[in-house]
């Protein structure tokens, strides 16, 4: 079984592109954002405990999720929005493990997740690296890929932890900033981590 990394970073930082270049040494990346979205579809325990948290129209009656109004409502009760987080964050850690076992033979393997620390998943892992990249430069980027407004990103921002609590509990860290090269930086790291 090779090393568990985590890769995490606020929203914004670059965390998929670092996990793209990651992609081409032949690492296996679990996006758990991506996969939890699967399992709120396709996952019938899941299916079933988010319907007794919001009620039917969670979902569409073709099956889909029916995300604004997920998204309304948690907004809206806080106690819907920590329902929600313990019945997916369970479900994507046991996917999750699944999935590990399925690329044991790797010499290491990367779950990428925004919420890696605030989930509690970083502990299942043996290393973490954290992206980091300037607070304005995230804004932008979100604001153009989501097309979101400043206060919206920085809603977002603000429900994250801060990247300086993420670097301490970190054992790599990237920067992602149009000065340092994140090909250097993850050739660094891959050699440290095929080594260990």
């Amino acid at each position: 079984m090779g090393l568990k990394i985590g890769i995490t970073g606020g929203i914004g930082s670059g965390k998929t592109t670092v996990c793209k270049i990651f992609e081409t040494y032949g690492i296996p990346i679990y996006y758990a954002d991506d996969r939890a979205k699967l399992l709120m579809v396709n996952n019938v325990e899941v299916i079933q405990e988010i319907k007794k948290v919001f009620g039917k129209e969670a979902y569409f009656g073709d099956g889909n999720l029916n995300r604004k109004y997920i998204g309304a409502v948690a907004f809206q009760d806080q106690s819907k929005l920590k329902a929600l987080n313990e019945i997916v964050h369970p479900a994507v850690k046991k996917d999750g493990e699944l999935w590990q076992l399925d690329h044991s033979k790797s010499p290491y393997t990367i779950k990428e997740a925004a919420l890696l620390f605030e989930s509690g998943n970083f502990a299942t892992l043996d290393k973490i690296i954290t992206v980091v990249s300037p607070l304005e430069l995230r804004i932008e980027r979100v604001m153009a890929r989501d097309k979101s407004s400043r206060e919206q990103v920085q809603s977002r921002i603000n429900k994250q932890w801060n990247d300086e609590d993420k670097v301490k509990l970190s054992d790599f860290i990237i920067y992602n900033d149009h000065e340092n090269s994140l090909i250097k930086q993850i050739n660094k790291i891959h050699n440290t981590l095929i080594t260990v």
